[in-house]
């Protein structure tokens, strides 16, 4: 092509944009769109002063972030009746113009606004962000211009074989992104399922802990079921597949599969439950933070977090200190002199036990768990005394009722000149007069 052929071309395309720019269907759908966009303004302005939800953001939002996720809304709402103007508006072009091409570009750039919107508002990890927006955005790009289905066949004619197995390019990108977007939406569900689980309250802890974990690992198994079909993988070659390879998975796996059954036993018989007081057989104790479906957290009053396999609860044996009563009995011993007056001591010593706000005592405490003092044995060098007293909760972290009592004790002692005896040994001397 010469440069006359091509002033020639580019004369005429220009002409031909000119004469399409002064036509009466560009006028007639600029008209079209001008008015549906208004119309759009008009209607979303009226839902969002119209409903309560939409028109202030919500101060307090306890269920479980409903009032919230609608008030995010309503930046949507604005593109969404832009969006069904324009499709009414491209419908009544093609009627009345026989075209309708320009308010579709208009629509595909008000879908492109309304993911923008959505992907801001409603995704809140800056990484899933940037993913869709690398992502979904490019997709509606070329959905809107129509060049969607032809980059796929491209994407699709680039592919290699492995044995009887075919990977494309467009199949591997397609894994990718479903499988992205199935584990996000994963956890978002898994979240929101287990946080409306455990708000039941009609509902005992240990039930709402054993819904829970059923919940997520339905979820997995929906969500990886869901990718194999993504895939392209058929359960059938699934089934062949692991049979050849579940034996030797099976002795690798057999701790996790162990740890696994032992925290679905542990939920249904509730045996253990969050916040109970537990101590292991070696010693080790605090209170169970977190049940899950391998192990289990015990938060130390210290601050440590001990990690227990759940088959630790099932092989062994432990103590639960709360499991049935929060109310435990403690004891504290020491020594008097022989000369003290125990009949006049002891019922100050109960009252004065009796005065601290976690001992329990008085009316409606049963007379065996009000604080008792007694006798406990005879020393060398003093008399042994025992102090009993019931409280609700573990004696150590916030209730260390025990390091109040003693100095109680040694209050009352010291008011009362009440001698505390030392190592005594009486020595006889036979024959003195040698």
């Amino acid at each position: 092509m010469d440069f006359a052929e091509l002033q020639s071309y580019a004369q005429t395309l220009l002409q031909n944009i000119i004469d399409w720019f002064t036509s009466p269907q560009f006028y007639a759908q600029c008209g079209l769109i001008f008015v549906a966009i208004l119309i759009a303004y008009s209607i979303a302005k009226w839902i969002v002063k119209s409903s309560p939800l939409l028109r202030e953001p919500p101060e307090q939002d306890s269920a479980l972030g409903f009032k919230t996720w609608v008030y995010r809304f309503k930046g949507l709402v604005t593109p969404l009746m832009v969006i069904l103007a324009l499709a009414i508006s491209a419908e009544l072009s093609r009627t009345l113009v026989q075209q309708s091409w320009l308010i579709r570009l208009v629509q595909g750039v008000a879908v492109l606004v309304t993911f923008y919107t959505l992907i801001s508002n409603f995704i809140v990890s800056p990484l899933l962000k940037v993913f869709f927006k690398w992502t979904v955005m490019p997709i509606a790009v070329l959905q809107v211009f129509g060049w969607l289905e032809p980059t796929i066949a491209y994407l699709d004619t680039i592919a290699i074989d492995v044995g009887n197995i075919e990977f494309s390019a467009y199949g591997i990108l397609r894994t990718l992104f479903f499988g992205l977007i199935l584990f996000w939406l994963g956890r978002v569900s898994n979240n929101f399922g287990q946080q409306l689980i455990r708000r039941q309250e009609e509902i005992d802890v240990g039930t709402r802990e054993v819904f829970a974990k059923l919940f997520e690992v339905l979820l997995l198994v929906v969500i990886f079921f869901v990718l194999l079909q993504i895939m392209g993988i058929s359960l059938t070659t699934l089934a062949v597949f692991g049979g050849a390879v579940g034996v030797g998975l099976g002795f690798g796996l057999q701790a996790i599969a162990s740890n696994f059954i032992s925290g679905i036993i542990l939920l249904l018989d509730r045996s253990l439950l969050v916040g109970d007081y537990v101590e292991l057989e070696d010693g080790r104790s605090g209170t169970i933070r977190e049940l899950g479906m391998r192990s289990a957290t015990l938060e130390t009053f210290d601050g440590k977090d001990i990690v227990v396999p759940n088959e630790t609860f099932i092989t062994t044996s432990f103590t639960n200190w709360t499991h049935k009563d929060i109310k435990q009995r403690y004891s504290l011993e020491f020594q008097l002199s022989y000369k003290t007056d125990f009949h006049t001591l002891f019922p100050i010593l109960k009252e004065a036990i009796a005065s601290h706000p976690q001992v329990l005592s008085g009316d409606g405490i049963p007379e065996e768990e009000w604080p008792d003092v007694e006798i406990n044995g005879f020393g060398d060098s003093g008399v042994d005394i025992l102090v009993e007293y019931w409280i609700e909760g573990i004696d150590d972290g916030k209730s260390r009722v025990d390091a109040d009592l003693m100095l109680i004790i040694w209050d009352v002692l010291k008011e009362h000149f009440v001698e505390i005896p030392y190592p005594q040994r009486e020595i006889r001397i036979l024959n003195s007069s040698e």
